[in-house]
């Protein structure tokens, strides 16, 4: 665990060295949210709250994934020559394939998303981005890709029930990891709504599971998480209330995807949704509203997702991000509990 802990320090320096230049940088660019795509004919809180935020540039989960990815990739050689054990539960350049394909490839999706956005490309979608089902489907087959590499690499094809015990999927843990990597990445973008809410949630969930990747001696991962959250905790110094810079898309579905793949790599999908279970909650008020519309033709809730919700009966950004913070440090020790029983 010291090692892990110097690993994380190391990487909050270098992220805090370089986000002040990246949010300069893109201040200069304005790489702002896209304000075409927001009606000025609303007047509700969700776009009251969108068009206070439209100066304030996204795009920072791009210098995580950039930074969380060299350091890595010079980290592991490094330990390894100077005589560190690495110990890793899978083959290890399977998982480490497995865990970048992850952070990467939804990333790159995101970041697709930001740029189409950014610079108005679309515009017979106006302006709003790579269109919705177009995104889900790429996000499916990505998912069933990581799904089938977990399957075929690295042989995981189980999911431990607390109380029950272990339960073989088969084939069918494909289609099960596709579906947990793209919900999650979307209830996290879902849930990127207001300052400090996702990324600080994030680093909550992520100590949970630095902790249990370190009970299962898996050095690559636990690696990574450590590495991943010296990037979050520089970040979300500027992305608190009131937030200098946003993940973006680019950060958000790389995250959630890569959280999910996190999750499916302990071994411990059950302590998954207890942990993540405030971004599922977000994501899913957001999903259920959408049904409602499409389908009944009316409205669910007032409002969604569930923070827009809370900031229509009357509570502040701030409660609600440090209230669901404080819910999300309860579920992960309650998550932590039901892995290690």
């Amino acid at each position: 665990m010291d090692l892990l802990l110097g690993i994380l320090i190391f990487s909050f320096i270098i992220h805090a060295f370089a986000i002040v230049p990246f949010v300069n940088f893109l201040y200069h660019l304005k790489f702002f949210k896209n304000k075409t795509a927001i009606s000025k004919d609303k007047i509700d809180e969700a776009s009251v709250h969108i068009r206070s935020k439209s100066r304030t540039p996204e795009g920072g989960g791009l210098l995580i994934i950039v930074i969380t990815s060299l350091i890595f990739a010079f980290a592991l050689p490094l330990l390894r020559s100077l005589g560190f054990e690495i110990t890793h539960v899978y083959p290890i350049n399977d998982e480490i394939n497995i865990i970048f394909f992850t952070f990467i490839s939804f990333g790159l999706l995101g970041l697709y998303d930001d740029i189409v956005k950014f610079f108005e490309l679309d515009r017979e979608e106006g302006y709003t981005g790579l269109k919705t089902r177009y995104k889900l489907l790429i996000q499916v087959a990505l998912g069933l890709i990581i799904g089938a590499m977990m399957y075929l690499n690295l042989g995981i094809d189980i999911i431990h029930i607390p109380f029950f015990g272990v339960i073989h999927f088969g084939l069918w843990f494909i289609p099960l990891a596709a579906f947990l990597v793209v919900t999650f990445a979307n209830s996290v973008n879902i849930t990127d709504g207001m300052d400090g809410l996702a990324s600080g949630l994030l680093m909550i969930s992520l100590f949970g599971f630095l902790l249990l990747s370190t009970s299962i001696l898996d050095t690559p991962l636990s690696i990574f998480i450590a590495l991943w959250l010296g990037g979050l905790i520089a970040f979300l110094y500027f992305n608190v209330f009131p937030a200098r810079l946003f993940l973006g898309d680019v950060g958000a579905l790389a995250f959630g995807a890569a959280f999910a793949t996190v999750g499916l790599l302990t071994g411990k999908v059950i302590a998954l949704l207890i942990i993540g279970l405030p971004f599922l909650v977000d994501g899913l008020s957001s999903a259920l509203q959408i049904f409602w519309v499409k389908i009944l033709h009316r409205r669910l809730l007032p409002i969604a997702p569930l923070h827009y919700l809370l900031l229509k009966i009357g509570w502040t950004e701030p409660k609600i991000v440090q209230r669901a913070w404080l819910v999300g440090i309860m579920l992960v020790i309650f998550g932590i509990w039901l892995a290690i029983i």
